[in-house]
């Protein structure tokens, strides 16, 4: 299965429902499911922006799982669309660029799963 690792904040605000679309540089064709790896870094400013969300970080294991459904190239009216949509998410980065990979049927995993995590989309072992 395909997995994808993201920082935290972003990978648990993206398994407990705040966030719906990961940023990235690159497009990709791929859609389907993949499973959310929290990487072992974090963004610590982002971790103090977000404190009040009583997130749990479980670094280096997989968290969650979602269906990349959509591919979207990044344009300021977009950008706008996301941060009037949740200021504080998507507030939080501003002028960016690249793509916003749309996700759907987003869910925690009851279990995690300890993963080393790698950079871009990779497969796990099952």
């Amino acid at each position: 299965m395909k997995v994808l690792s993201i920082r935290e904040p972003w990978a648990s605000l993206i398994i407990n429902g705040y966030k719906d679309y990961e940023f990235r540089s690159w497009k990709t064709n791929y859609r389907g499911k993949i499973l959310i790896h929290a990487s072992k870094n974090v963004e610590k400013e982002n971790i103090i922006r977000f404190k009040d969300l009583k997130l749990e970080y479980n670094l280096g294991f997989i968290i969650g799982a979602a269906e990349i459904v959509d591919c979207i190239p990044v344009t300021k009216e977009f950008e706008n669309k996301l941060i009037n949509k949740n200021e504080l998410v998507y507030g939080a980065t501003r002028n960016r660029t690249g793509y916003a990979w749309k996700l759907e049927n987003i869910k925690i995993l009851n279990n995690p799963i300890k993963a080393k995590g790698h950079l871009g989309l990779w497969n796990l072992d099952e």
